[in-house]
């Protein structure tokens, strides 16, 4: 499928159909992560676990910041 980038305020944004909607099951509630590997961009939703998983990351950091850069020396 070809798209073509829309207007939106001084920005521009694509626009995603009901169907593609549909089959990952996002809303416009749905958090979006966008990535690049230097040639495509990738749009996928966040899933909760994904979220747990970082907010898990960032608690373990919080509590062992001293160890962590002493690590790093």
């Amino acid at each position: 499928m070809r798209k073509k980038l829309s207007a939106i305020g001084n920005s521009l944004g694509v626009v995603i159909e009901k169907p593609i909607l549909e089959l990952l099951d996002i809303d416009r509630e749905t958090e979006l992560e966008m990535t690049t590997d230097g040639q495509r961009l990738i749009i996928e939703p966040v899933r909760q676990r994904r979220k747990g998983l970082l907010a898990s990351a960032k608690k373990v950091m919080d509590a062992h910041d001293k160890t962590f850069r002493k690590l790093a020396k």
